[in-house]
């Protein structure tokens, strides 16, 4: 015999219909109103309004709303229970799984935010933190992935500090992670297996279009350098060959090959892991015949005299490979460097300076600079280039203009073209983007 279904009993306070409106503001205005269900209409004229369990010993009702406590049977799911967000029902079925446990404690440890990736989802090292949770066991992640619409669980910790950015993600629900993402239409890979494998934890990222996949325990995914991603995917390098000294998983090689017509590209990667989702991400995107990836230390490569572009995407800085930079490019014509900084940026007091404009391939028009909001918002705001963006853009326009003459044994002119504001890391730090055009001087005739 099949186990006959239990019928769900929710607490309700019964009263009449003239009072309903009264009982409702009470139990709203008290945060006892339970907006999972609707109201429900009993005999004689009464109605019954639901509240939550766990708040009952907190009920104080004044004595003009007479009321009782009641269970109703298998009741309605109001409309906006209905319609509910993903985190709103994420709430909802974590507090049904804990019934009496469930405390403001707890719901304040229940994220709002998370990133998804196909079938896994990506929780902040911030959630999910007070003991209770740790006592649910397996059942806990099985009903977050069951109320965000997932397979897989994953949670993120911090960043360790071993060179690498490599994360700390804990795999909680799963065999394993490698799933698929698309960002600008590129394919992108990473991890040491396929897509169906029983080990390794990887995800794919489409970017234009892009496919990336990698295991997100063992590489960083960045989606706050997207508008970067999309800038280089529009640059003019038909016929060029890059270098690119930090490929990582290739969030910038991938854009240069698939949409912006690099020839051939010199990917430069220390991590084993990401080294491997790159040649992975390559394959997927029809371009692995274009690329030869270096892996090491890329203050070791023995490249030189072979680079239109350098693309120098290490943050907080990349000065340490500006030095390789100058070498690579080719020392007849030169090139164009894109260098990534952390420039701080105290709060603005002077007028903005107009940005140095260049050839066309410079991404903002009438001496603009793109940049995100101030307090690190989502939108992408258009303003003067700030003094402390342009002192750090002449100043490293300098030192590259010197390493240059020196590496050379020759005068050598160096222009900003553009700075690109990526994003905002930290209160008053901003990451930048500088490119800059290096061309030797031609010798007097």
């Amino acid at each position: 015999m099949e186990a006959a279904e239990v019928p769900i009993r929710v607490p309700a306070l019964a009263t009449e219909q003239r009072f309903a409106q009264r009982l409702r503001r009470c139990l709203q205005e008290e945060r006892l109103w339970d907006r999972r269900y609707q109201l429900q209409r009993l005999p004689a004229g009464r109605v019954a309004l639901p509240v939550l369990e766990e708040k009952l010993s907190q009920l104080c009702l004044p004595p003009e709303v007479p009321c009782e406590l009641v269970r109703i049977q298998d009741p309605v799911p109001s409309r906006a229970a209905r319609r509910r967000s993903p985190a709103q029902r994420l709430r909802d079925e974590l507090r049904e799984l804990l019934a009496a446990g469930w405390s403001e404690e707890l719901e304040r440890d229940v994220p709002h935010a998370w990133q998804r990736h196909g079938d896994l989802v990506l929780l902040s090292e911030d959630s999910f933190k007070a003991a209770p949770w740790q006592k649910l066991g397996p059942a806990l992640w099985e009903t977050v992935a069951s109320a965000l619409g997932a397979r897989r669980v994953a949670k993120r910790g911090r960043v360790m500090p071993d060179g690498m950015r490599s994360p700390s993600v804990t795999l909680l629900l799963g065999q394993h992670g490698w799933v698929e993402h698309v960002d600008n239409g590129i394919r992108w890979a990473e991890g040491a297996g396929c897509g169906r494998c029983a080990e390794g934890t990887a995800l794919t990222i489409c970017a234009g279009s892009s496919r990336y996949t990698f295991d997100v325990t063992k590489c960083m995914f960045s989606p706050g350098n997207i508008t970067e991603k999309l800038r280089v995917a529009s640059l003019p390098c038909s016929g060029e060959v890059l270098v690119d000294l930090y490929a990582g998983i290739g969030y910038f090689t991938l854009p240069f090959l698939v949409h912006a017509g690099a020839a051939f590209v010199h990917a430069c990667e220390w991590n084993g892991h990401a080294v491997e989702a790159l040649h992975r991400s390559l394959v997927l995107n029809g371009v692995r015949d274009r690329c030869h990836i270096h892996s090491g230390d890329s203050r070791q490569l023995q490249l030189r005299d072979v680079a239109d572009r350098v693309n120098l995407g290490l943050i907080p800085s990349s000065e340490e490979g500006w030095p390789v930079a100058c070498r690579v490019l080719k020392k007849h014509t030169g090139g164009v460097l894109h260098i990534h900084h952390n420039v701080e940026t105290p709060p603005a007091r002077t007028a903005a300076l107009p940005a140095e404009r260049g050839p066309p391939e410079a991404a903002s028009s009438a001496g603009e600079a793109r940049h995100p909001a101030e307090d690190g918002g989502e939108g992408a705001l258009r303003t003067r280039l700030r003094p402390e963006w342009q002192r750090w853009a002449e100043a490293t326009a300098t030192r590259i203009q010197g390493l240059l003459a020196e590496l050379h044994g020759r005068p050598w002119r160096t222009s900003v073209l553009h700075v690109e504001a990526v994003k905002s890391y930290a209160p008053h730090v901003h990451h930048l983007v500088l490119d800059l055009e290096c061309r030797p001087v031609p010798p007097v005739q």
